[in-house]
């Protein structure tokens, strides 16, 4: 790596740009970086390292640490540019940080995102070509490049003597941590974490077996009970040897206790089951025997009881054969009855008909009563002639009555007639005025529809257009992005494609064969086949980016696709606006209709519009009410014309009329007191009520008759029958139910003595009548004990067969996990032997090193021989740098540095060492660890570093042999630049850098060559 030039605007002191030509600087080889406390000597090195990582070294870049000038002006942005050579590349890198600056409108600040710009300079062009503007990419890039991180950087090419010389005294742990982050031995670390984890899980697996296996023991246990011969269960911890083993072997035990405590149980119910079937037997003979004297005793009971009632009995079949032989007066009996009702009814009728006659007529008989109805018949004959007379005078008074009625509602008709006729003019016209508005109406709103619907298309197409207005916007901003993304896509696909043929060869070097011929040269013997760098791009990646290309240019495409038909659209809106323009529609200034104009033209006619066929749609009903007027017209008309018809028709008939009752008061007159109806009614009542008295007369008698005749039958069937008295024959008379009833009670007793005969009969149950009582209760207890006993050791067995099994399956859950966790236990041991050995804890590892200090001790081995051999020319050959792994205390090994005296043959801790010997010695130290660090970065040379301070400590001897030694570095086509502002090195290195305090900020300027300065 070689730095050609670095430009510094606003960063740190400086407040404008400062330019350092590092060419010009390195052409002496050694060079000096000096001014007083504060001017910016360590800011030249943070640009550089910001300038490469994004980021200044150590503590300078805390949170809230702001890297720009406090003198820079407001309008100049905090910018550092670096062009540098490296691998082989020309390349120029800028960055900028986040930054206040002013805002474009208004006033105050706006902070601006950190940006980065990295380019690429062609040898055979001239030109410069950007490669990224990424951070992370370009980050990746220069780490990729450089072989190394920030942290290695700022040790290797910064060389600050200070961390070097606390590296001196430091312990082993501290020297690790610095020494870790240089040479990245996170790897090891992280090798013996992930050990340690491994362990650690490993460990914990088997512990969780072990407690499986433990807590199946404990389920065990509970399960055998006492069946383990009083042998305790296995009382070990998890992880304990042995534990597997005891386990199983206490389960064997327990496994052969609880099957010989099972075949006991199942001895004990065959007896149990022996016992409770014999109490089963004696209980059912106890009952059968206690049921057949219950038997006996309840037929002998029942046979008293019957004994008891047979008087009862007989007196129940008297009344059935009593009423028997009454069923022959039945009939007679039931005829005197209906004779005797009818007769009182005729009796009754009879004296209601003679409570409505004259006190001399009540008792008089039906001949005389019949005679005087017919003499009333004939006087009420007589008047019949009158009664006419009279009916017809009544019938012409309500005929001249209706006359009356009609002449009056004719005459209201002819008034209201004549009053509607008085203004039938008025009225046709103002509906004929009517018809003429609507037609009219009908015929505006036809027109004003015409002129609807175009304005309606207008405002349909100027609210499209400003639609389309926006899309055609939006499509054009989407097409600008696309065409971005489409330009972008295509870069980086020229940009990988370009760096894949770059480094092609390596990817035709993956498909070389040893023997096969290379399709290149043809040779089959491949001695140094290339090898891909870290950022090799392959066939997928240059496919992936050519993918992407074509995607963005097709997304361009579709967008200017879609930006044509918006404005193509857009076009034929507008023309639909500007089809039929009306003179009345508000434009804007641009002189095209606004769509506030044409949405009020369309509001307007339709206003119109609604008012017009409002107006039309009365057309119908005016004509209907037309048409109704005239017909009512017409009807007035007619009814005015019927009116005068009915009236002369009215008086003819009055005239009928007065001829008639002429002629009825004529016959009335010749009925003497005029009153015909009221005598006429008075001989019909007392007609009826004399009919109605002779016929309950006659009545009264034929049942009278009628009942003497039932009575003589009735004594002579009573008689015949065998009772003395009709009376007697009907009180031994039954009604059906009461026969039903005592043939029920007779046979239910009968059926009840031949049921007693029967079972007194049996001859079981004679013979249990002459045991001893039976005892069922004391059978029933006898049997529920051995019932329980029975239950009890059937309960017994299924525990002890349950508790067998639950052993067995137990046993073999145990037997299991115990071979599951064989290869837990072997795989735990060998991890914690590896992880042991690694964290140097294990008894093998006698030094007690970890893995991570074993490498680092190696690569401090590296350094104290490559900084032995600039440490004994700066010390005239009598200091020796050595790594020592003794331990150090209770301390583990691995890290230790002894300098060796060659004057005493004594080696000593590095932290004896003097301030001046101490700077050297760091001195010699840093070197060698740039020279195994850029090894390590896989060769990167290093052409340009950097030491910082601690050169006023040494003598003028020791800092001419030390000089001598960093001027040797030019050997190697290095330059060297000392940061220090010790006033001797001024004199002894010409070509210096000189960082100058001024009151607007800091700069630089060089002295001892051409001066290149802002």
């Amino acid at each position: 790596m070689r730095l050609h030039r670095l430009g510094i605007t606003g960063f740190g002191p400086f407040g404008t740009t400062q330019t350092v030509d590092f060419d010009t600087l390195s052409q002496a080889g050694l060079f000096l970086l000096h001014g007083p406390t504060g001017a910016g000597k360590t800011s030249v090195l943070d640009a550089v390292c910001y300038a490469l990582y994004g980021a200044v070294p150590g503590a300078r870049q805390s949170p809230g640490t702001s890297l720009r000038s406090d003198h820079a002006p407001a309008g100049t942005p905090t910018e550092v540019v670096l062009d540098l050579t490296v691998a082989g590349r020309r390349l120029e890198i800028t960055r900028r940080p986040a930054q206040p600056r002013p805002k474009k409108r208004g006033g105050g600040f706006t902070t601006e995102k950190a940006q980065s710009w990295l380019r690429e300079y062609d040898a055979e062009s001239g030109e410069w070509h950007g490669l990224s503007r990424s951070h992370q990419e370009i980050g990746e890039e220069i780490t990729q490049l450089l072989g190394m991180s920030r942290e290695q950087f700022c040790q290797v090419v910064l060389l600050p003597q200070g961390d070097f010389a606390r590296f001196l005294r430091a312990d082993a742990e501290a020297r690790g941590r610095l020494l870790g982050r240089l040479f990245d031995t996170r790897r090891f670390a992280a090798v013996e974490e992930r050990l340690a984890e491994l362990r650690r899980a490993a460990e914990q697996r088997v512990k969780d077996g072990d407690e499986r296996l433990l807590a199946l023991a404990h389920r065990m246990a509970q399960a055998a009970g006492d069946a383990a011969a009083g042998l305790p269960a296995p009382d070990a911890r998890p992880g304990d040897p042995g534990l597997a083993g005891s386990v199983l072997a206490w389960a064997a035990v327990a496994r052969s206790g609880a099957r010989e405590a099972l075949d006991v149980a199942d001895l004990a119910l065959l007896a149990a089951e022996g016992r409770q079937a014999a109490a089963r037997r004696a209980l059912d003979e106890e009952r059968e025997l206690a049921a057949r004297q219950r038997r006996y005793e309840d037929a002998r009971r029942r046979a008293a009881e019957l004994e008891a009632r047979r008087g009862e009995r007989d007196g129940w079949q008297a009344l059935l054969d009593r009423s028997r032989e009454a069923e022959r007066v039945a009939g007679p009996l039931s005829l005197r009855g209906d004779a005797e009702r009818e007769h009182r009814a005729a009796r009754a009728a009879q004296e209601r008909a003679a409570a409505g006659l004259p006190p001399d007529l009540a008792h008089a008989g039906a001949e005389r009563l019949a005679a005087l109805a017919g003499r009333l018949r004939e006087e009420l004959g007589g008047l019949a002639g009158a009664r006419r007379a009279e009916r017809r005078g009544a019938e012409l008074a309500r005929e001249r009555e209706e006359l009356d009625r009609q002449a009056r509602a004719d005459e209201e008709t002819r008034q209201e007639a004549a009053a509607w006729l008085a203004g039938w003019e008025a009225t046709r016209r103002a509906l004929v005025d009517r018809v003429d508005a609507a037609q009219e109406a009908a015929t505006r709103a036809e027109h004003l529809a015409g002129r609807l619907e175009p304005a309606r298309r207008r405002l349909a197409a100027a609210r499209r257009r400003d639609a389309l207005v926006r899309d055609a916007e939006a499509a054009e901003a989407r097409l600008a992005v696309a065409r971005e993304h489409a330009n972008a896509a295509h870069e980086t696909w020229l940009d990988l494609r370009e760096r894949r043929l770059r480094g092609i060869a390596a990817e035709l070097a993956a498909g070389l064969v040893d023997g096969e011929p290379c399709a290149v040269c043809g040779s089959a013997d491949h001695p140094d086949p290339a090898r891909a760098d870290a950022g090799h791009v392959d066939r997928s990646t240059e496919d992936a980016a050519y993918a992407a290309h074509t995607r963005a240019d097709e997304a361009r495409s579709a967008a200017e696709r879609e930006r044509a038909v918006v404005q193509e659209a857009l076009a034929a809106a507008h023309a639909d606006v500007a089809a039929g323009a009306a003179e009345d529609v508000a434009e804007d200034v641009a002189g095209v209709p606004s769509v506030a104009g044409l949405a009020e033209q369309v509001a307007s006619l339709e206003r119109a519009h609604a008012r017009a066929r409002e107006a039309a749609g009365d057309a119908h009903a005016a004509r209907e009410a037309l048409d109704r007027a005239e017909r009512e017209h017409e009807r007035r008309l007619e009814a005015r014309q019927q009116v005068e018809r009915r009236a002369a028709a009215r008086t003819s008939r009055r005239e009928a009329l007065d001829r008639e009752q002429a002629a009825v008061d004529a016959e009335l007159a010749r009925v003497p007191g005029g009153a015909v109806s009221e005598h006429a009614a008075f001989l019909e009542h007392r007609i009826a009520r004399l009919t109605e008295a002779a016929g309950a007369v006659r009545t009264v008698e034929e049942t009278a008759r009628r009942l003497k005749e039932a009575d003589d039958r009735l004594a002579d069937a009573a008689y015949r029958a065998g009772f003395d008295t009709p009376a007697a024959a009907a009180a031994a008379l039954l009604d059906d139910a009461h026969r039903r009833d005592l043939q029920r009670r007779l046979d239910a007793w009968q059926a009840e003595a031949a049921a007693v005969a029967d079972r007194l009969a049996e001859p079981e149950t004679r013979a249990a009548s002459g045991r001893p009582p039976a005892d069922p209760e004391g059978a029933h207890a006898a049997h529920a004990a051995a019932d329980r006993a029975a239950r009890d050791a059937d309960s017994a067995l299924s525990a002890q067969r349950e508790r067998c099994a639950e052993l067995d399956h137990l046993s073999q859950k145990a037997a299991a996990e115990v071979r599951r966790l064989g290869p837990l236990r072997e795989e735990y041991e060998r991890v914690a032997r590896l992880a042991g050995l690694t964290a140097g804890t294990s008894a093998d590892n006698e030094r007690k090193m970890r893995l991570e200090s074993y490498v680092l001790a190696a690569r401090l081995e590296q350094v104290a021989a490559a900084a032995t051999v600039r440490l004994a020319r700066m010390s005239s050959g009598r200091y020796t740098l050595v790594h020592s792994d003794a331990r150090a205390g209770g301390k583990r090994a691995g890290l230790g540095l002894h300098v060796v005296d060659a004057w005493t043959g004594s080696e000593r801790d590095t932290a004896t060492l003097s301030g001046g010997e101490t700077f050297f010695v760091s001195l010699a130290l840093a070197l060698g660890l740039a020279d195994v660090v850029t090894d390590e970065a896989g060769g990167v040379r290093l052409d340009t570093l950097f030491i910082d301070e601690g050169f006023g400590s040494l003598d003028d001897q020791t800092l001419d042999e030390v000089l001598d030694v960093l001027d040797s570095l030019r050997e190697r086509d290095r330059s060297v630049g000392i940061v220090s502002h010790v006033a001797d090195l001024r004199r002894r290195i010409p070509t210096q850098l000189q960082v100058v305090k001024e009151r607007g900020g800091s700069a630089v300027r060089l002295r001892g060559a051409a001066a290149l300065s802002g």
